[in-house]
Parts: structure tokens; sequence; C-alpha cells
């Protein structure tokens, strides 16, 4: 699946002069990032803190649906990078990222809640999330 312009509108910093990178991770998560960050870099088994918003990505739309959750206007989610403290989706797709650094995560439904489904989040859901890379321990 390709990333269509409506993903440059989720973009938390807006500007014409963006260029989005983007990839597809082998668990199917695509990665677009927005803002590359000039902090610490995100690896496996450092602790992360981010701030993020979670939507359900509609299918075959390819668009932002209902918005999930959120760490805005709370505290943000500090975790242990490729523990298993989050959906397989976060933990390969934010490997990388830098201190600094903007990303959307669009994660199909085998690297996040699957068939089972979670809360809000219905069985078989893709979601798409905008992750910001606050800091990296």
């Amino acid at each position: 699946m390709m990333f269509r312009a409506p993903l440059l509108a989720l973009a938390l910093v807006a500007s014409a002069t963006v260029q989005a990178q983007t990839a597809t991770l082998p668990d199917g998560t695509q990665i677009e990032d927005y803002e590359v960050g000039k902090g610490a870099e995100a690896l496996k088994g450092r602790t992360v803190t981010v701030h993020y918003t979670g939507w359900l990505w509609l299918q075959p739309e390819e668009e932002r649906g209902k918005n999930f959750d959120s760490s805005r206007g709370s505290q943000p989610l500090t975790f242990t990078l490729g523990a298993g403290d989050v959906i397989e989706g976060w933990d390969a797709g934010i490997v990388g990222m830098k201190e600094g650094g903007i990303r959307t995560l669009i994660i199909p439904p085998e690297a996040g809640y699957g068939a089972r489904g979670k809360g809000p989040v219905p069985p078989n859901s893709w979601m798409i999330f905008e992750v910001e890379l606050i800091r990296v321990r």
C-alpha cells in the first residue's frame, strides 16, 4: 500500500518543504517520518518516552477514522523498546527514531490487537498513530 496525500495533513509540524521518508517493516507496519530528530536514537532495550495519538485506519478507504487514544494533554508514555510492553507495531516502528522526531505508524491488525481487538479498537482493525519521540534513555 502506498501512502496517500492525506497523511501529510496528520503531521504535527506542517511545512511545505517536508519530504516524508516512508518504509514498510517486515511485520507489515508502515512508517513515515515527517521530522527526523537530532537527539539520541531509539534502539531495542532502551527506554523511550513518547507523545502519541491513535486513530482507526479505515480500509480500503485508506483514511483516518475515529480517534481512540492520545497522550496529548496528559502524561507521555514511557516504555522499554522491544520488551513487549506495547504492541508489535510500536516495538518495530519506533526503532531508529531520534529524539525530537515525528513519525506516523500505520499498523496492520497482525502487528496490533489482531482478531481479539482491545477496548475501543474492534477486532482486525488497522490503526494509525502519530508519534513524537521525546526522550531516549
